[in-house]
């Protein structure tokens, strides 16, 4: 996919395959889960790139192998970063902000940590300056430092995995449905929050969510995944007021329109039938089995990506 801003991530021709075995995924052991199946695309520096889609559809695995959590099988991950600190530089806030936090550690020592590690600070009070600057950029107060995790709300602990993932100093930032365990009220906070430090620390987010509706207002470029594959990809305002696949379709269709008239009249699509198993998905599109558009020749070859416009595109044979 082009874009205006230059990549600051390349990913070519990507797969993340892991082995099955006998009860745990109820499959054969020589089964393969394609998590991630042959993807591709570029994250423009200084944007958000949403990467939408169902559980079970890879995308987790796919924001874990861009964050060097998981090693991928086949592909290739390149970086435009300005230094060679590539560990660093690439950081991952996760879906649980309690799950994900030492519940052993006071969130200062949790904050501090990575700086003192990488060698950002030299001293004790250069580093706890750091760790207080970075609570206030996260809107806590630092003299809160000294407390555990569990004396936090989920929000409250949500911008304390933000400000640890802003600790490394990082270009990109992976938001793995960072805001999804969270109120409604406190999402948008956390989402007007991640874009403030966006713009103000010249940051790029890959933001994963399940919905589009978290992706309006903070995403600058749309890429919808179906069982491993990128199945659309474009400007945000193209995937949501000219959607051209059908899974993305149905994906607006249960986006809530704040207009009671309008969400009244909307249509809804209603897919029939459970995401397929990643360990034997179909051949053909792998779409094609709850498509309501679905033609004889979906079942038989995967579609060629189309480019419906500028920087837009969608794999479907309807499109050619």
């Amino acid at each position: 996919m082009t874009s205006n801003k230059a990549p600051l991530v390349r990913i070519r021709d990507l797969s993340v395959h892991f082995s099955g075995s006998g009860k745990l995924f109820s499959l054969r052991k020589s089964a393969v889960i394609r998590a991630v199946d042959g993807v591709s695309f570029d994250i423009p520096r200084g944007g958000t790139l949403g990467l939408v889609g169902e559980s079970g559809c890879g995308k987790t695995t796919l924001g874990r192998a861009i964050a060097g959590l998981t090693p991928p099988t086949t592909g290739e991950i390149s970086f435009d970063f300005a230094s060679t600190a590539h560990d660093r530089k690439v950081q991952m806030i996760f879906q649980d902000p309690y799950a994900s936090l030492n519940p052993r550690m006071t969130i200062g020592a949790t904050i501090a940590e990575p700086v003192k590690l990488n060698g950002l600070r030299d001293g004790a009070a250069a580093v706890a300056a750091r760790m207080a600057e970075l609570l206030d950029m996260v809107g806590l107060d630092p003299a809160m430092a000294g407390r555990y995790p569990y004396e936090f709300s989920g929000g409250q602990r949500q911008r304390v995995g933000i400000a640890r993932a802003l600790a490394c100093e990082p270009e990109l930032i992976v938001c793995d449905e960072a805001v999804s365990a969270l109120d409604v009220s406190i999402q948008a906070q956390v989402i007007v929050l991640l874009e403030e430090l966006r713009d103000r620390l010249g940051l790029t987010y890959l933001f994963i969510a399940h919905g589009l509706s978290a992706l309006r207002h903070i995403s600058d470029t749309v890429a919808v995944m179906y069982l491993g594959k990128i199945v659309e990809i474009g400007p945000k305002t193209e995937v949501f007021t000219n959607p051209r696949h059908a899974y993305t379709r149905a994906l607006l269709s249960a986006v809530p329109v704040p207009n009671p008239l309008v969400e009244r009249q909307r249509q809804r699509i209603i897919l029939q039938g459970e995401l397929p198993s990643p360990a034997n998905p179909p051949g053909g599109c792998r779409f094609h089995t709850r498509c309501p558009v679905a033609e004889e020749r979906c079942k038989e070859s995967y579609p060629d990506t189309v480019t419906v416009e500028t920087g837009h595109e969608a794999a479907c044979h309807l499109l050619s």
